[in-house]
C-alpha cells in the first residue's frame, strides 16, 4: 500500500483492545481506539478510516447496533466483527447487516491479519475500479468490459488507442477470456459505430457453407439455394465484421479471405458480379497462429494481413484482482434474472473463487456464479454454493493426472481431457460437465489435439 491504512479497533475490554492495537500497529497500520459502539459511530464521522475491527458484545451499544450506524454513514467502509459466542445465527445476522467478515475469539492472529488484508484490498479494488471507469470514460465506452488489474488496464489502453483507426486487428487469448467483447468495444469506439457489427464463428460452420455465409450465394448455385442470399461481408458494409476462430478456416477459404482483405471485393457463390465493400475486419483465435503457419496449416500472407495489430486478452488467472468485480457483476445479473435478493459473497466463498485456477476463464466464472445463484438458499453465496463446480468437477479430473515435470500446458490439458473422457465412459457431454466447459469447447479441443 502507498499509504498507511487506518483501522479503528472497538472493544470495551481494555486489555484486549490494547493487545490488538500493539499487534496491528506492528503490521504497519495506523490504529485508532474506541471502547463502545456509540464511540465507534462517532469516530467514523470524525476522520477518514479504512476499516473497523469491532467486538459484538459490549456493555452499552453492541457491535451489531454500531454496524447499522456505521453503514448509514459510510456503507463502503468494511467492518469486521469479533465474537466469543460464535453461532450460525450470529454470522448470518452480521453479514445481513453488512459486515465484511466475522472472527471468533480467541483470535487466530494469522487469520486476523489475512482478514484485514483482504478487506482492505477489496475496498481499494472498488475505489480503483471507480477511478478507472471515470478516467477511461473520457476516452471510450468500455461497455461490459470489467477489470482494473494491470493486465486489463494495459489492454483497455490499447483498445482505446486502436479503436479510432482503420487497422485490421487480431485478438488472441484462451477460450472464455472475452475476445468477442474486446472486438465489440473496438467497434463501439470507432468511427464505424453507427454501422453494423457482424459476428461469425468460423468453427461453427462447415467448410462448404462458410463461403456462402461470408460472401453470399446466387439462386441455384447449389442444392437448396432457392434464392439469392447476401453474405456477412455485404451485410457488414460500412461497419465491422468479427471473424471468431479464424484459425479453423480451410486453406482454400483462407485464400478467398486474403483476396477480400487485399482488394476489398468478392463475388457471391455461383455469381460473377464483383461486389466492393467497406468493412473493417477483426479476427480472433485461441490458437498459436505462428505455429500454425510453421506447420503449414495457416497461410503466412493471411497471418500478416490479419495481425496488423495484435491484442492479447489475458487469462483470468493472470488478472485475479478482477475476480471480485466480475463475480459481483455476474451475481447482480443472475440474481435479477432469477428474482432473488442476494447481497454478495461470504469471505470464504470469495476466497475460494480467488484461489481457483479458472481454466475456462471468465466464461467459467460466469457459469459458476449463475449456478451458485440458482442453488443458494440464503441471501449471500457461501463456499458450498460455488464448491460443486470448483471442487467436485474440475479438480477431480485434474487431480487424477500426475503433473510431469517439464510438460507443456497443452500436454497436461490433453492428458486431462483423455482421462476425463475415459472416466465418463466416452460420454462427451458428461466429460464437458466434469471439466467445467461446454460440449462445443470440448469438441474444439479434441479436434485441436487430433483426438477425433
Amino acid at each position: 500500500m502507498n499509504k498507511k491504512n487506518t483501522i479503528l479497533v472497538v472493544d470495551d475490554d481494555y486489555a484486549h483492545r490494547t493487545m490488538l492495537k500493539t499487534l496491528i500497529t506492528g503490521w504497519g497500520y495506523d490504529v485508532r481506539e474506541a471502547d463502545d459502539g456509540a464511540a465507534a459511530v462517532e469516530a467514523v464521522g470524525k476522520e477518514p478510516l479504512d476499516l473497523v475491527l469491532m467486538d459484538i458484545r459490549m456493555a452499552r451499544v453492541s457491535g451489531i447496533e454500531a454496524l447499522e450506524g456505521i453503514r448509514k454513514f459510510n456503507p463502503a467502509l468494511p467492518v469486521i466483527l469479533m465474537t466469543a459466542y460464535a453461532s450460525v445465527e450470529t454470522a448470518v445476522e452480521a453479514l445481513k447487516k453488512g459486515a465484511y467478515d466475522y472472527l471468533t475469539k480467541p483470535l487466530d492472529f494469522d487469520e486476523l491479519r489475512l482478514a484485514l488484508e483482504r478487506a482492505l484490498e477489496h475496498r481499494h479494488l472498488r475505489e480503483e475500479n471507480r477511478m478507472l471507469r471515470e478516467s477511461l470514460g473520457a476516452r471510450f465506452d468500455r461497455g461490459s468490459l470489467i477489470g482494473r488489474s494491470a493486465a486489463m488496464t494495459r489492454l483497455l489502453d490499447l483498445v482505446a488507442q486502436v479503436a479510432p483507426s482503420e487497422a485490421t486487428v487480431l485478438v488472441t487469448g484462451e477460450s472464455g477470456t472475452g475476445k468477442e467483447m474486446i472486438a465489440g468495444a473496438i467497434h463501439t469506439n470507432s468511427p464505424r459505430k453507427s454501422g453494423p457489427f457482424i459476428r461469425i464463428n468460423c468453427a461453427a460452420i462447415t467448410e462448404t457453407l462458410l463461403e456462402s455465409e461470408l460472401f453470399g450465394h446466387e439462386k441455384g448455385s447449389f442444392t437448396g439455394a432457392d434464392r439469392r442470399k447476401e453474405g456477412k461481408f455485404r451485410l457488414a458494409d460500412r461497419g465491422t465484421i468479427f471473424l471468431d476462430e479464424v484459425s479453423e478456416m480451410s486453406l482454400g477459404m483462407q485464400v478467398k479471405l486474403l483476396r477480400v482483405l487485399q482488394e476489398r471485393e468478392f463475388s457471391r457463390v455461383g455469381g460473377e458480379e464483383v461486389i466492393r465493400v467497406d468493412v473493417r475486419v477483426i479476427a480472433a483465435t485461441n490458437r498459436d497462429l505462428l505455429r500454425a503457419v510453421a506447420e503449414g496449416r495457416f497461410r503466412e500472407d493471411l497471418y500478416y494481413r490479419l495481425n496488423v495489430v495484435n491484442l492479447r486478452v489475458p487469462a483470468l488467472r493472470e488478472r485475479r484482482e478482477d475476480i471480485p468485480l466480475l463475480a459481483q457483476h455476474f451475481l447482480k445479473i443472475f440474481a435479477e434474472r432469477n428474482r432473488k435478493a442476494l447481497k454478495g459473497f461470504t469471505p470464504r466463498a470469495m476466497d475460494r473463487l480467488l484461489r481457483y485456477s479458472w481454466p475456462g476463464n471468465v466464461r467459467e466464472l460466469m457459469n459458476t456464479v449463475e449456478r451458485g445463484v440458482v442453488l443458494c438458499r440464503g441471501d449471500v453465496l457461501d463456499e458450498q454454493d460455488v464448491a460443486p463446480v470448483l471442487e467436485a468437477e474440475v479438480p477431480q479430473a485434474a487431480a487424477a493426472v500426475p503433473a510431469a515435470a517439464g510438460a507443456s500446458l497443452e500436454d497436461v490439458e490433453k492428458i486431462t481431457i483423455l482421462k476425463t473422457l475415459d472416466e465418463a465412459g466416452g460420454n462427451k457431454s458428461e466429460a464437458a460437465r466434469r471439466l467445467g466447459i461446454t460440449r462445443r469447447t470440448l469438441h474444439l479441443k479434441l479436434k485441436k489435439y487430433g483426438l477425433m
